[in-house]
């Protein structure tokens, strides 16, 4: 199905997006979130759920996702 692919291909890219973004601008501003985070549950923990539920989470459904498209919806 066509919304598996474009969701694929955009978790796929947003988590890429910010794993290099942590490392090339972590102070650029897109990471406000992770501020508040930090504050709640101490810097180590917020960091570690930021970067699970920003990062790990939407590569790994957009691998599942892009994977199921092409595989079963478009590879027969």
């Amino acid at each position: 199905m066509i919304v598996d692919l474009l969701l694929g291909i955009f978790g796929l890219g947003f988590g890429l997006f910010t794993g290099v973004a942590r490392f090339v601008a972590p102070d650029n501003g897109i990471f406000d979130k992770l501020e508040g985070m930090k504050a709640k549950m101490g810097a180590r923990t917020g960091l570690v759920v930021h970067w699970i539920a920003y990062t790990i989470v939407p590569l790994l459904m957009g691998g599942a996702l892009l994977a199921k498209a092409l595989l079963y919806d478009y590879g027969g």
